[in-house]
């Protein structure tokens, strides 16, 4: 049974960063993509930041060019570097993964392994 615990979240003020950490155990099979997952209150859980076995990323408009998503070369850490934090990213972040030969994708549905959460408060 595959299990993600995340870790790194914090309280930053605007246009600090933080960087998280996902330590992935037990995934069943050796190709996968694991992503960053964010979910503020009221609102819908959305994609952050994906990345597959081949090391192929891809981010969502509103974090490109500040956030990157990286792993450890033996796949069992992912990490999600957060520069320049806006307050309106204040949100609970999930770590998801799921088996996957190909490239990744965005929606939630196809991640069937998640972490419990950490949670980034960005003051303004």
């Amino acid at each position: 049974q595959a299990q993600l615990m995340e870790s790194g979240g914090g309280s930053v003020q605007a246009g600090e960063s933080l960087r998280l950490s996902c330590v992935v155990s037990g995934f069943p099979g050796s190709r996968y993509c694991m992503a960053w997952f964010r979910q503020a209150p009221g609102k819908d859980r959305e994609g952050v930041a994906a990345i597959d076995s081949d090391g192929t990323s891809r981010y969502a408009d509103s974090v490109l060019g500040r956030f990157t998503i990286s792993k450890d070369s033996f796949e069992k850490t992912l990490y999600l570097q957060m520069n320049n934090l806006n307050a309106d990213e204040s949100a609970m972040y999930y770590c998801a993964a799921y088996g996957s030969r190909g490239g990744c994708a965005t929606n939630e549905i196809a991640y069937n392994y998640w972490g419990q959460g950490t949670q980034v408060t960005v003051s303004s």
